[in-house]
């Protein structure tokens, strides 16, 4: 068991979960933190089974107290050297039909918390002099779509906290990355709702992205030398328009 730690805040059914897992075939102990706690069982069964340490807690990743509690115990655990942000709030409702609270809310779980999980990491990271703080992107980081104000205002702001950390904790051996999932991740959910939709030959195969990629991606990041570190990373399937 390698002795560091990882933390992944929005540990979800699947892109977090493959980053968890991942880290943890790597040795890591790995901290999981969702709202819902207990929906975390999974995930932490199948890391144990195959000889893992993973840690589920429940949080609320706009609350400071939560992200601070997090991030102090994965560090006390081992030496934190990676947290990822990878909390969705992907919404779509037309403008006049997007309420003050939808669009605050959306802000607060999309870019608030992602500063609060940033600053927190680097708290615990930068006394050890090194470590890797990773936020998940999407389409809407990079453009505002149709029906998107909330939720592509909220990713503009996360890749600017993202932007700005990196200038700031790169010189201090901090390595920050923004990642841009421009993709369909392949779930039960998205193949429902493109078979919905008509669309079946986005069910091709690797039209979708596989969030087992997706957390390859993440480690390789993590494990890049310093001289040549990427900051921002596009990941999308070889038949998506872009």
């Amino acid at each position: 068991m390698r002795h560091a730690s990882v933390a992944v805040v929005g540990a979800g059914d699947y892109i977090g979960a493959a980053i968890a897992r991942r880290f943890a075939r790597e040795g890591y102990r790995v901290f999981c933190g969702r709202r819902n706690g207990d929906k975390l069982a999974p995930l932490i069964a199948d890391i144990e089974a195959a000889g893992g340490v993973c840690i589920g807690r429940s949080l609320d990743a706009r609350n400071e107290d939560d992200i601070t509690a997090f991030m102090r115990e994965a560090n006390d655990a081992a030496p934190l050297e990676a947290a990822i942000f990878n909390v969705g709030a992907n919404v779509n409702f037309p403008v006049l039909e997007t309420t003050e609270r939808v669009f605050r809310k959306v802000w607060e779980l999309a870019c608030y918390a992602g500063f609060l999980t940033g600053r927190e990491a680097a708290r615990q990271m930068l006394p050890h002099g090194r470590g890797s703080i990773f936020f998940t992107g999407a389409t809407a980081s990079m453009r505002g779509g149709n029906g998107y104000a909330a939720f592509a205002s909220a990713k503009f702001g996360l890749r600017a906290v993202a932007q700005s950390m990196a200038r700031e904790l790169g010189p201090q051996n901090i390595h920050v990355a923004h990642l841009v999932i421009d993709a369909g991740v392949d779930t039960a959910w998205v193949r429902d709702r493109i078979k919905a939709r008509g669309a079946e030959h986005r069910l091709e195969p690797d039209r979708l992205v596989n969030p087992d990629t997706i957390g390859d991606a993440y480690w390789a990041l993590h494990q890049q030398p310093r001289d040549g570190w990427t900051h921002e990373l596009d990941l999308r399937p070889y038949g998506e328009n872009w």
